[in-house]
């Protein structure tokens, strides 16, 4: 006897299984990536309480860490502030290592409470483009240069010095290492966390971006100890790299000037030989707002400039 389908009816088999994750609709801009078949109002709510609550228990699970590495590996704990340990290279690597952790914790929340891919964090690729991430890298590296040259002229023209040092390649070389290994990721965490999770969670409330980025940029400023014009600097970093990640859609532009500012930055701090300082942040001069400035506007015309030559992609397909 001939199969089901000589009754007119369907093929045997199991039934057909569905994805769990869900892609955003073709047309989609970055900030509007959770709005998918499957959003429902209570999902970024539960997502975000999901990731705060994981990152307070790995934060508390780390600190025990760090009491049995102190205890293998004799490097005493501070006791004290915002350090763990003595040594300034260790605390550095062990602080940046715990936000780094917030990497997954994001992807997952998108995977699991919003259902949708990980990727669409990223960008509206669905993945992190790497050739123009690469082309934003570029594009960093010569913002902070010339924002690091601009604030070194301002700060020798009030009569103070901007700190540069060189403590010798010993005392460099193991911070420099701890440094670039971890500040990537790091990095990246802040951005997918604060101009991804935030940005995109909103998004699934809100038609326009804009309050998502400014909430973003300030629970961004609120997350660092700057003080007077270093809380000014911090806000403005975040609201820009926010609507860069709407308007090149993606992070790809953000990650690529945290990573460069804060591997700069720390680098310096390194070749002074003056790592006990590494995590300190506190007052900034206003002159190293110049620097800023400088950073900022190089910064954001190069990557508009690519973006539009390249047709960068800004809208899921």
């Amino acid at each position: 006897m001939a199969g089901s389908a000589a009754w007119g009816g369907a093929a045997w088999g199991p039934p057909a299984r569905t994805r769990w994750d869900v892609a955003p609709p073709p047309g989609t801009p970055y900030d509007q990536m959770a709005r998918t078949v499957l959003n429902r109002w209570w999902r970024p709510i539960a997502g975000t309480l999901a990731i705060v609550a994981t990152f307070v228990v790995i934060s508390i699970g780390a600190g025990l860490v760090a009491y049995l590495v102190s205890l293998v590996s004799g490097v005493p704990m501070t006791g004290s502030g915002a350090r763990l340990f003595a040594d300034p290279v260790l605390d550095l690597g062990f602080q940046l290592g715990v936000i780094a952790l917030l990497l997954p914790l994001v992807l997952g929340a998108a995977w699991a409470f919003q259902r949708r891919p990980p990727g669409s964090l990223s960008s509206v690729a669905l993945r992190l483009r790497w050739r123009w991430l690469a082309a934003c890298l570029l594009v960093a590296l010569v913002s902070v240069v010339l924002g690091q040259a601009a604030e070194a002229g301002m700060l020798l023209s009030a009569g103070v010095g901007p700190g540069y040092a060189w403590a010798g390649w010993g005392a460099f070389l193991p911070a420099l290492i701890v440094i670039v290994l971890l500040v990537p990721f790091q990095a990246a965490a802040e951005e997918y966390a604060y101009r991804g999770w935030i940005i995109q969670g909103l998004g699934a409330y809100f038609r326009n971006p804009w309050p998502a980025i400014l909430l973003g940029a300030v629970a961004f400023a609120a997350s660092h100890g700057y003080t007077g014009w270093g809380i000014v600097y911090v806000f403005v970093f975040g609201v820009l790299m926010g609507w860069l990640a709407v308007r090149t859609g993606g992070l790809e532009a953000p990650i690529a000037l945290h990573v460069s500012n804060n591997v700069v930055a720390f680098g310096l701090v390194a070749a002074s030989g003056d790592m006990n300082g590494a995590l300190e942040q506190g007052a900034v001069p206003w002159q190293a707002l110049i620097g800023s400035a400088v950073q900022f506007a190089v910064f954001g015309f190069g990557v508009l400039i690519i973006a539009r030559k390249w047709a960068i992609q800004t809208l899921s397909r």
